[in-house]
């Protein structure tokens, strides 16, 4: 028994259930004492949602990436962790890899010490493997509100908060175009939910300016600037531009470039992923598409705060990313 089986016994929604347990005056007496006959009916003790809204609370959020090694994630988890201390809430990390018991190891452990709610940072929790691959998920926002940052699931209880990855390559990769680039190199390293998204774009924009989609120019790679521009020297592309998932596969790219004696951007155009420190420790500095988590983490914040005070919010909230010119680009 949950708190979504007793908002739909009691014919209310879930955050007229919270409301209830907080004893809030806008719910009616009459509604009010419905909520209440139905969970002690079933003897359910509101200790899940029931937490964020002060009772039994240890007013602790639980946060879980792959890994905090990784530029964007730790900037993410710096950012939230600020914003959680705004609201007098403490958090609890667990890095949980990529691999699916991974996964789940990190969130029961989270869930086995009764957190108040749970951010998870990273598309990849959206689901590698297909629809089973987010069973966890499910049973976690069952628990308590989970919300998801740079990934999207159709999953009751998970708020999802993410940018247009979609939009930004595709107006990126228009844009390469309009200045003449014609042969588009897209460097990408995983299969998530937000690479995919990014992967489509890339796609969509060719096709839609008459260019074929070649699929020797969408190169799988380690996210890695040092393998990455290895593997384009082993490859011998011909190319005069490269968006990539990540700024580091974008300098190696950047790297591989001076190496055969082109010039940036008169012959080739480089365009990176997150606006990470790598971009302006390279000559030239290179231009790259902000991933906006500073902003994204402070609407992951304040929505869950939102959740935990029987609020209702939107299960997705999408906001653009922004492209930030610097010297490796002509647009």
């Amino acid at each position: 028994m949950n708190i979504y089986d007793i908002a739909k016994l009691s014919g209310v929604s879930i955050a007229t259930v919270s409301r209830v347990i907080n004893n809030s005056p806008k719910v009616s007496e009459k509604t009010k004492k419905k909520v209440w006959d139905v969970m002690n009916e079933y003897d359910y003790t509101p200790n899940v949602f029931a937490r964020g809204l002060g009772l039994n609370s240890v007013k602790t959020v639980g946060l879980v990436c792959p890994d905090v090694s990784d530029r964007y994630m730790a900037s993410a988890i710096a950012y939230l962790e600020k914003n959680l201390r705004k609201y007098g809430y403490d958090s609890i990390l667990m890095c949980s890899g990529f691999d699916y018991e991974g996964k789940v190891e990190a969130v029961k452990i989270l869930l086995d010490r009764r957190i108040d709610a749970m951010i998870l940072v990273g598309s990849h929790y959206a689901g590698d493997c297909g629809q089973n691959d987010i069973q966890y998920l499910k049973d976690a926002a069952q628990k308590v509100p989970v919300v998801l940052m740079n990934g999207y699931v159709r999953v009751p209880g998970v708020y999802c908060v993410l940018t247009d990855n979609y939009k930004a390559v595709y107006d990126t990769v228009c844009n390469l175009i309009e200045v003449g680039r014609k042969k588009i190199v897209f460097l990408y390293d995983a299969n998530s939910y937000s690479t995919t998204k990014k992967l489509e774009g890339y796609q969509d924009a060719l096709i839609d300016n008459g260019l074929k989609v070649q699929e020797e120019y969408k190169v799988f790679m380690p996210n890695n600037v040092l393998k990455a521009r290895d593997l384009l020297a082993k490859k011998r592309l011909d190319f005069d531009a490269v968006i990539a998932s990540d700024d580091a596969m974008a300098v190696g790219a950047l790297k591989y470039v001076h190496q055969i004696n082109k010039s940036i951007p008169e012959d080739v155009n480089v365009v990176g992923f997150n606006n990470s420190e790598l971009c302006v420790c390279c000559n030239p500095e290179m231009s790259s598409i902000d991933s906006q988590e500073e902003e994204l983490s402070e609407i992951a914040v304040d929505s869950l705060i939102k959740v935990l005070a029987g609020k209702s919010v939107r299960q997705k909230m999408e906001i653009p990313c922004k492209f930030i010119k610097r010297n490796t680009t002509q647009f």
